[in-house]
């Protein structure tokens, strides 16, 4: 998908923005929702013989496990990324934090990867393993892996990866002065 908005560096620059979204994962977030409101089931009409502590425990746990579940998972619903002139931006769920934003300057290259799965990073959401570097995998299937300058590399998950890199690509080659 591509935007035309006024930008920086002239009247009309170039934004692409991309999407990948996880529909499982709003099954996760519904047993999250299950336990909270188990939690407060229990905490409002429970018969519990054993006494206040066990009850407080167990409403406690559940509704902070229910917490845990669902704003882990809403964190990575989906991840959107959006490529300007300057920079590249990864933000993750609906009210997009974590977010990641990398200067072009620091990228030196970007590849197309076809195959990105949850199980070579070690499961979905913000990973990072030091043999691979850092990802946000969403989904399994086609993303985008940068180099960074810094030897490092940043992988995100996102459908038409391969007009992302494209574009990163376009970005990255050395810039014609403007002649006056």
């Amino acid at each position: 998908m591509r935007d035309h908005r006024s930008g920086e560096h002239g009247p009309y620059s170039e934004v692409w923005t991309g999407r990948a979204t996880a529909r499982f994962q709003w099954l996760l977030a519904l047993i999250g929702a299950a336990c909270m409101a188990l939690g407060i089931a229990l905490a409002v009409d429970s018969a519990w013989t054993s006494g206040a502590a066990p009850l407080a425990m167990a409403v406690v746990g559940c509704i902070a496990a229910g917490l845990l579940v669902l704003f882990g998972t809403l964190a990575f619903v989906h991840v959107a990324l959006r490529v300007d002139e300057d920079h590249l931006e990864v933000r993750c769920g609906h009210i997009g934090v974590p977010r990641r934003r990398i200067p072009l300057s620091h990228v030196a290259g970007a590849d197309f990867a076809p195959h990105v799965t949850p199980r070579h990073w070690g499961g979905w959401g913000y990973r990072w393993r030091p043999e691979k570097g850092t990802a946000v995998v969403v989904r399994r299937g086609e993303g985008v892996v940068l180099r960074l300058a810094d030897g490092h590399t940043f992988t995100v998950t996102v459908d038409d990866a391969e007009a992302a890199v494209r574009v990163i690509r376009d970005r990255l080659r050395p810039r014609k002065p403007d002649k006056v």
